[in-house]
């Protein structure tokens, strides 16, 4: 496949942070909070190391998503997605922009884990409910059930770092994810034949809404972030960590201090491709603003005052296509 190169490089220029000093004394966490801050200016994405999620536990994910995509397609269409973007989403059933191409992907999506009995689930706040686990496959939801928990972990970890690098509070995030919106996001990529054409991604170049995201990628290749040149470099996998990259929110916040980087996927491995990614957005009501700190004496905001629910859901009407269709009951 000759299309949508991308110039191999060390992947220092992505850099590689260790979060194990983040858990010391104060002066390690004031370190990682200044690798932090150089790689979300410079670059938008950077790799974590360091992060203590057990490698058994990121195995299991991977095998229970494997076992999930290879479900008959009935089967994992008797938990479509709904409204609360819950559930199984069918290839050709999210694209990233007006004009291009369905992204050659199927996803499966899981959220924080809300009965009906929550006072946001019983008051109809969208996005928030319970997920939709395929009762023939029980550890699936026991899998991500503890994968989410590292990731929730590792992204207060980072959120802090963040927080300081910004002259914030260490808290300052911490206050903002007491129900988060946050997302996990289970990913196959088929293999992409050649004579579908220049255009067709397995993700088309896009941003991520929210605030940041982490992915675990397999072996497979094929994530791809472009800099500012205008040039596509690749991201490898790199056993042990993880990507992380900035938000369209973190964006906002920081008034784009801090890159939202245009990335995207083409899997030319010729076998399929798995990647577990956590969308680690703030609550849904939190006010997501202009940081002070970010603002130049006289500069004005680059963006209006929004909520982290509103921005994401504007985002969601705009990428998937049952979203378009005529508005269902939640659990349809």
């Amino acid at each position: 496949m000759s299309y949508a190169t991308a110039r191999a490089v060390d992947f220092r220029e992505i850099p590689v942070i260790d979060l194990a000093p983040a858990s010391g004394d104060g002066a390690g966490l004031a370190n990682v909070a200044r690798q932090i801050r150089c790689a979300a200016i410079d670059v938008g994405f950077f790799y974590v190391s360091g992060h203590g999620i057990p490698a058994a536990t990121v195995d299991a994910a991977f095998a229970a998503a494997r076992r999930f995509f290879a479900l008959p397609l009935e089967r994992k269409l008797a938990i479509a997605v709904d409204r609360r973007h819950r559930g199984y989403i069918r290839m050709g059933g999210a694209k990233m922009y007006d004009g291009a191409r369905p992204d050659l992907k199927e996803s499966f999506v899981y959220g924080v884990d809300l009965g009906e009995d929550d006072p946001d689930v019983r008051a109809g706040k969208p996005l928030m409910g319970p997920n939709r686990w395929p009762a023939e496959l029980p550890e699936l939801k026991q899998a991500f059930d503890r994968y989410y928990a590292e990731i929730d972990r590792v992204g207060q970890t980072v959120l802090r770092g963040v927080a300081l690098s910004l002259g914030l509070r260490e808290r300052f995030f911490a206050d903002r994810y007491r129900k988060p919106l946050a997302r996990g996001s289970l990913v196959h990529y088929p293999p992409q034949p050649p004579d579908l054409g220049t255009e067709q991604f397995g993700v088309g170049t896009h941003t991520d809404y929210g605030c940041v995201t982490f992915v675990c990628q397999d072996d497979s290749g094929g994530l791809q972030a472009r800099n500012r040149a205008g040039e596509w470099i690749e991201a490898p996998p790199i056993p042990g960590t993880l990507v992380v990259n900035i938000g369209d929110l973190l964006a906002r916040w920081t008034n784009d201090v801090f890159r939202s980087t245009p990335h995207r996927v083409v899997n030319r491995s010729g076998r399929d491709r798995y990647s577990l990614a956590v969308f680690y957005d703030p609550d849904f009501d939190a006010d997501v603003a202009a940081i002070p700190s970010c603002l130049a004496p006289g500069e004005a905001p680059r963006y209006a005052p929004t909520t982290c629910g509103a921005h994401v859901l504007a985002m969601f009407d705009a990428a998937f296509a049952y979203r378009k269709e005529k508005a269902a009951p939640a659990q349809a």
